[in-house]
């Protein structure tokens, strides 16, 4: 943590203007692990952030590369037809955490078009029904292999807030839009396209966190 809390500061120093996010992974299989995410951006900008960058390149392998177990990176493109997203979504602070649900689909073209659909329909819904409980559908691009396909990100207050049961919860919401057999029919085929899903916590840590100066 010393060592990013270092980079971080090259970056500020050098007037690096993108800001990265920190998160801590409060659950899953490994607490130590730290993810960070930019955004949203425009495809172009990692060209320019790469070359922006440079300057702090070798503070990064110098204070915080030594401490690496490993690392990974991928683009999360988001689905906004797929997710439920509030009206302030582009400019709300972050959560203080989020549950984060990966999920990798069977092979082949049908599991994926059978997912994206299905999940466009459960946002409908969402929509439709006012639904105040928020996600966020991301398609991973370049995750390499063990990557999921897709994340659905669900902002939570606390753990309080984590535990608790949404009301209506999300099967009865889109019940109330589609009726009881059309529900029990969408949700069939959405776990069958599905080969694998986990979950984990995680928490918005500012300490880590790049902001870019104004």
């Amino acid at each position: 943590e010393a060592g990013v809390k270092a980079y971080n500061q090259c970056l500020h120093d050098h007037g690096f203007k993108y800001t990265w996010g920190a998160w801590n992974h409060e659950t899953g299989s490994d607490v130590y692990t730290y993810s960070y995410v930019t955004g949203p951006n425009a495809w172009a900008d990692f060209d320019t952030m790469h070359a922006s960058g440079k300057d702090c390149d070798a503070a990064w392998r110098k204070q915080a590369a030594p401490h690496l177990k490993h690392e990974s990176s991928a683009f999360m493109e988001l689905d906004e037809d797929m997710s439920n997203l509030p009206a302030s979504w582009r400019t709300d602070p972050p959560p203080a955490m989020i549950q984060v649900i990966d999920f990798t689909l069977k092979p082949g073209h049908e599991p994926n078009e059978t997912f994206r659909a299905n999940m466009k329909k459960f946002a409908a819904a969402a929509a439709k029904s006012k639904w105040p409980y928020h996600f966020q559908t991301l398609s991973i691009e370049g995750g390499g292999d063990g990557a999921p396909d897709y994340i659905i990100v669900i902002p939570t207050k606390n753990w309080a807030d984590a535990g608790s049961e949404p009301n209506p919860t999300f099967w009865k919401m889109v019940e109330g839009v589609y009726g009881k057999a059309d529900t029990d029919a969408l949700r069939k085929s959405f776990n069958e396209v599905v080969a694998k899903s986990s979950g984990h916590y995680d928490s918005y840590n500012a300490d880590l966190t790049y902001t870019a100066p104004k």
